[in-house]
């Protein structure tokens, strides 16, 4: 089966964009609430050509079945500061009414064998294309900046390793994906204060901008 990888992709690539624009757009209505906001930051990305043919062969998944049964071809990750932001993030999505959740997995507290934690959300995203409506999957991974330290190593060293990691990286590994998420849930035992002491910068940030502003018109 030969694909026009383009014009196949062409529909994630516009599905990850617009999902960007809105959870940022509900990262700044938070603050504009000036309320505690949840999501750190978002990326986004469309998985690559050789990377859906390397899964696919990984996976036994027919070309044909791309669309269907490929989930993270579509891939978006939104970083939260706290533990506690990943369930109210997972909330907010629910709610939505612009897609729909098809499945998710939490690898938070159910993390996997190799010490991996993060929130999956499965969606099915209705992206509008000029010869009409196409729905597609997309994945959300929630996770906080601890968990995707700790997991961009460990994806590297996969990559070098080729998925075949020596038993002392690997045990390594482990130990330090525990490392981080005791670390979270230190910061979690002090989240009021860190909160506190954030909004009180902040606060004297756009202050001190504010009089900076001043002394330029007079």
């Amino acid at each position: 089966m030969e694909i026009n990888w383009d014009a196949f992709l062409a529909p994630y690539a516009q599905a990850v964009e617009e999902l960007k624009v809105k959870l940022r757009g509900i990262r700044k209505q938070y603050r504009q609430g000036n309320t505690h906001v949840p999501i750190e930051f978002v990326t986004g990305r469309v998985k690559p050509a050789d990377s859906i043919l390397a899964k696919a062969d990984l996976r036994h998944i027919a070309l044909e079945n791309l669309e269907s049964e490929m989930q993270d071809i579509a891939g978006l990750r939104i970083m939260c500061q706290f533990v506690e932001d990943i369930q109210d993030v997972v909330k907010m999505l629910k709610k939505r009414k612009d897609f729909t959740i098809i499945d998710e997995k939490d690898y938070v507290m159910h993390k996997k064998e190799s010490g991996y934690r993060s929130y999956h959300v499965v969606i099915e995203y209705p992206v509008q294309l000029i010869n009409g409506e196409k729905k597609i999957l997309a994945e959300i991974q929630i996770r906080t900046l601890a968990m995707n330290f700790w997991a961009t190593i460990e994806h590297s060293l996969n990559y070098k390793y080729q998925d075949e990691l020596p038993q002392e990286i690997s045990e390594r590994l482990e130990r330090a994906a525990e490392a981080a998420f005791q670390l979270d849930e230190e910061m979690s035992q002090i989240r009021e204060e860190i909160q506190e002491a954030q909004h009180l910068f902040s606060y004297s940030k756009g202050r001190k901008k504010k009089e900076s502003g001043q002394d330029r018109l007079s």
